[in-house]
C-alpha cells in the first residue's frame, strides 16, 4: 500500500501538468462559482465532529482562492453558508461561524487581498448573522471597496429566493416612493438590485458543485441561467487543484450557444 501511495505522490504533479496544459490557451472562466457541499460527510466518514469538516474546509477555500488568482479568474463565488443550513443544530451553526469568523479575521491581512486588489463582499441576509461576524464582513468589504481587479464573494445566510424577493422589495418600495414607474422594471432593473449589483460580471461562466449533489440549492438563481454546470463526486475537503483544472476543461469542451 506504501508503495501504490508514493507511485500516486509521483504521479498527481505530471497528471496536474498535463491538465494545465490541456486547458491553457483556452477560454478560462471568467467567473467562478462553486457551492461548498460534503464537509459534514467528509466530517462523518473520519469519525471527526461535523465542525471539523467545516474547518478543514475553510483551508481547502483559501487554496481556491490561490488557485483561481494564479490562472487568472476575475471572480470567485462561494456559497458557504444557506438560509436552510439555520435549521442545523445550534452548536454546529456556532462552529460554522467560528471557522467563518478566523478566516475573515485572517483575510483582513491576507497579502493576496491586496497584491492582487480582490474586492470582497459578503451575499446573503447581513441581518441574520451574529453582530461580531456582521461587522468583520463590514470590515473587509471597507478595506477592500476600492478594489476591481478581482472580485471574492462569500455567500453566507443566503439564499436564492431570498435575493429575488429582496430585490423586489426594493424595487417595490421605489416604486412606493414615486422614484420608479411601474413601466420601469424590467431585468437590468432586478439585476441592479441583486446582492452582485457590484459585479462586472454577476454571471458564474461555471458552477461547480462538490460532493456529488447534482442540484443548485438556491445558488444564484438568477444569474446562473446561462452557466455551465459540473457536479463532482468528491467531498469538498478534498478537493484538489486536478479537480478545478478538470472542470474548467469540462466548461472549454461545451460549446456555448447563448449570449452568456
Amino acid at each position: 500500500m506504501l508503495k501504490a501511495l508514493l507511485k500516486l505522490l509521483r504521479i498527481y504533479p505530471l497528471y496536474e501538468k498535463w491538465l494545465w496544459h490541456q486547458v491553457k490557451g483556452k477560454p478560462i472562466p471568467q467567473h467562478i462559482g462553486v457551492i461548498l457541499d460534503g464537509n459534514r460527510r467528509w466530517a462523518q466518514n473520519r469519525l471527526y465532529k461535523p465542525w471539523l469538516g467545516h474547518f478543514y474546509g475553510a483551508d481547502k477555500a483559501e487554496e481556491l482562492l490561490d488557485w483561481c488568482l494564479k490562472l487568472g479568474v476575475k471572480t470567485l463565488t462561494l456559497y458557504a453558508f444557506s438560509t436552510e443550513n439555520f435549521e442545523r443544530p445550534p452548536n454546529e451553526v456556532e462552529a460554522i461561524f467560528k471557522v467563518i469568523e478566523e478566516k475573515l479575521l485572517k483575510l483582513t491581512d491576507d497579502p493576496r487581498i491586496y497584491r492582487h486588489k480582490v474586492k470582497v463582499k459578503l451575499l446573503g441576509r447581513r441581518d441574520l448573522l451574529p453582530p461580531n461576524l456582521r461587522r468583520l464582513f463590514e470590515e473587509v468589504e471597507r478595506k477592500t471597496e476600492n478594489f476591481d481587479q478581482h472580485f471574492l464573494n462569500i455567500a453566507v445566510a443566503y439564499g436564492g429566493r431570498a435575493e429575488i424577493a429582496d430585490a423586489v422589495k426594493r424595487i417595490a418600495e421605489a416604486v412606493a416612493r414615486g422614484e420608479i414607474a411601474p413601466e420601469e422594471v424590467d431585468e437590468e432593473l432586478i439585476e441592479r438590485h441583486l446582492y452582485t449589483a457590484h459585479l462586472p460580471n454577476p454571471h458564474p461562466d461555471l458552477i461547480i458543485r462538490t460532493s456529488g449533489e447534482e442540484r443548485l440549492s438556491g445558488f444564484l438563481l438568477w444569474q446562473s441561467a446561462y452557466s455551465e454546470l459540473c457536479f463532482l463526486d468528491v467531498y469538498w475537503p478534498e478537493f484538489r487543484k486536478i479537480d478545478l483544472l478538470r472542470a474548467i476543461r469540462v466548461y472549454q469542451s461545451r460549446q456555448r450557444r447563448f449570449g452568456r
